[in-house]
């Protein structure tokens, strides 16, 4: 059986599970591997690409934008998006500190 050690931080915690909480949904994760694909792409790409309805993409998108999780840029009319990379790790190590064995 596993043992979890408790060393990080409440508040490191605390954003890990909030960007956890982000990532599980189906298809803010199809939107993400999407992302993940093009490097980065503006919102109309998306939900046309994926055969998404404006509004609702827009929604997913917020939500993984208030997470920190994606980034964007304005270029003109146009938003686009890549992925934060390195706050996805660091919640990553976050979760794997969480996680770590008893030695």
């Amino acid at each position: 059986m596993r043992k979890a050690k408790v060393k990080i931080k409440d508040d490191t915690l605390q954003v890990s599970s909030e960007i956890l909480r982000a990532l599980a949904h189906p298809l803010r994760m199809k939107i993400l591997e999407f992302i993940d694909r093009h490097k980065t792409i503006n919102v109309n790409k998306i939900y046309n690409t994926l055969k998404l309805e404006q509004s609702i993409t827009s929604q997913h998108l917020r939500i993984l934008r208030l997470a920190g999780i994606v980034d964007t840029k304005r270029d003109g009319k146009f938003i686009h998006y890549t992925i934060n990379y390195p706050k996805v790790a660091h919640v990553t190590k976050a979760i794997d500190t969480f996680l770590e064995e008893d030695k």
